[in-house]
């Protein structure tokens, strides 16, 4: 019972944030000129990373896909009800940018995750999480705003920088939780579904 309660807060939590995030995209950072480089997702979109990874690193991939795809349902739902403008064609596509990359990215972080997971406690997470932001980067910035008067290749490379630093800074929490709140019992994370 403790396992599926997990299994559901990260889900939830991961829907969340992609709604948050979908919400933030929306507002530049206007501090010290960065309004052409930088939005306010990238400080929160990252945390997407460390829940699968979390979930990867204990469960396994299988359960780590699950969280990946009810926290994509789940944040579709957020994001259509609470951050899409039906009137605005921003609004719209950056939904589709959303959806389409967090999909792609997700399930491309927990897939090199699971090829690095016997290496050092720190690679598989960094450099999967560092992969699937690039993917998740690109192809979030190019539907949603390619083609309009959003600089949007400026915000991207704003936003991939910050992500990298929140993905190192990430590393922290990732271990403490890891350690401190997760149980690691195999036999019970199998028959979770």
């Amino acid at each position: 019972m403790q396992l599926k309660k997990l299994f559901f807060a990260l889900a939830i939590l991961m829907a969340a944030i992609v709604a948050i995030s979908n919400f933030l995209v929306q507002f530049p950072v206007y501090y010290l000129g960065m309004e052409n480089i930088l939005t306010y997702a990238a400080f929160t979109y990252p945390i997407t990373f460390l829940i699968t990874d979390l979930a990867n690193r204990k469960y396994g991939k299988f359960i780590a896909r699950k969280i990946v795809y009810l926290g994509f349902f789940t944040g579709i739902i957020l994001t259509i009800f609470f951050s899409t403008n039906f009137d605005d064609l921003i609004s719209i596509r950056i939904a589709i940018g959303s959806a389409t990359a967090f999909l792609v990215a997700q399930l491309l972080d927990v897939s090199i995750f699971d090829l690095l997971r016997k290496k050092i406690w720190f690679v598989a997470p960094i450099i999967s999480s560092l992969l699937g932001s690039l993917v998740d980067t690109f192809l979030f910035f190019s539907i949603s705003f390619y083609n309009t008067e959003i600089p949007w290749l400026s915000l991207a490379i704003g936003d991939f920088i910050v992500k990298i630093i929140i993905s190192l800074l990430m590393l922290i929490p990732f271990r403490v939780l890891l350690k401190k709140t997760i149980p690691d019992d195999k036999k019970l994370s199998a028959r979770l579904f």
